[in-house]
């Protein structure tokens, strides 16, 4: 009978295998002993990180916003040069049919004049170069191809003009896309690293923003400053109506804001448009760069890329909507970078 007991290996054999599961043994040891525990960050050293991100967030929001202003605009234009096409459009119809009404009208009284009989079935544009023709038309005749040729040129240039500007949408909304991903992207990063606190270092964060919003939210001391102007004086009202509003990336009010959004909001209610980002407001008026220039209602522009802007409180305070996980309240300038202020 077949034996069918397995071979025995050989020593040689044995003693590779062992070698081999011991050597995987040790380097698997020594690289556990050397992967050290991932440390966890304290509390403070969250919110610094998480503060940081909050600022960088800030910075994607202006441009986002920069992005979607420049969308509204652009689609505006579209739509009216739109509209402007197809009025023209009635207007080159009405006189092609002013045309062959004449045509009509030569038919019957002894047939169509063969000059214009020619453009009735061609373009008025080469038509209208061959000087020769001119002389076999009248002057009702030759006005009104001239009012054809220019109104189809007007609409070449403006189909022209709306076709270069759909392309520039479509670019614009690649980015708008762009940006939103890259703020909601540090919002995200943030949010990870608060889920790496405890419940009760949680609880302790924000017990310390509730009790920095309700301290800069409440009556501060403004000083005497007076406004540059009325309407200075209207915009910086109504932002003070709003403080204590959470804010929001790309928000223009009345509920919610971002920084900019709260000053264009605060200076449309009076009456005043500004331009949306805080990069165009700080091109919108006289700019004063001695904060001791500032007035109240002045905007306020803050850090080099000038992605932050706040309205001007007096005595040293700005009224502004801070960043993701605040409200609108009063801060102190000194707390920023100024750069400078602008008056409107």
């Amino acid at each position: 009978m077949a034996s069918h007991r397995r071979p025995k290996q050989s020593s040689r054999a044995r003693v590779t295998v062992l070698t081999t599961a011991a050597a995987a043994a040790v380097v698997l040891s020594s690289q556990a002993a050397n992967a050290a525990p991932a440390e966890k960050l304290s509390k403070d050293e969250v919110k610094a990180k998480v503060d940081a991100l909050y600022e960088q967030a800030e910075q994607a929001t202006e441009k986002y916003n920069g992005a979607k202003e420049k969308q509204e605009k652009l689609q505006k234009e579209i739509s009216t040069i739109q509209d402007n096409v197809a009025r023209g459009q009635d207007e080159l119809n009405k006189l092609r049919d002013g045309l062959g009404s004449m045509a009509a009208g030569q038919y019957r009284t002894g047939g169509i004049d063969p000059s214009l009989q020619l453009f009735l079935s061609s373009d008025p544009d080469s038509y209208l170069d061959k000087a020769s023709t001119l002389d076999q038309l009248s002057g009702q005749q030759v006005e009104a191809l001239k009012k054809i040729q220019d109104k189809q040129r007007e609409l070449a240039q403006e189909r022209t003009e709306a076709s270069d500007k759909l392309g520039d949408l479509a670019a614009t909304r690649t980015e708008l896309g762009k940006k939103k991903k890259e703020v909601q992207s540090k919002l995200a990063d943030a949010q990870k690293l608060l889920n790496t606190l405890t419940a009760k270092e949680k609880a302790a964060l924000a017990a310390d923003q509730a009790r920095a919003d309700r301290s800069s939210t409440a009556r501060v001391d403004l000083g005497n400053t007076t406004s540059a102007s009325s309407r200075a004086a209207a915009a910086f009202a109504a932002a003070q109506t709003r403080i204590g509003s959470p804010y929001v990336y790309g928000a223009t009010g009345p509920s919610s804001f971002d920084c900019s959004g709260l000053t264009s909001w605060a200076y449309a209610q009076a009456g005043v448009s500004i331009p949306r980002t805080s990069q165009a407001q700080a091109n919108a008026g006289t700019r004063i760069y001695s904060q001791s220039d500032l007035r109240v209602g002045d905007l306020v522009i803050f850090y080099g890329d000038q992605h932050h802007v706040g309205l001007y409180a007096g005595n040293g305070q700005v009224l502004h909507a801070p960043r993701t996980g605040t409200v609108v309240r009063y801060e102190a300038i000194s707390n920023m970078p100024f750069q400078f202020g602008v008056r409107i």
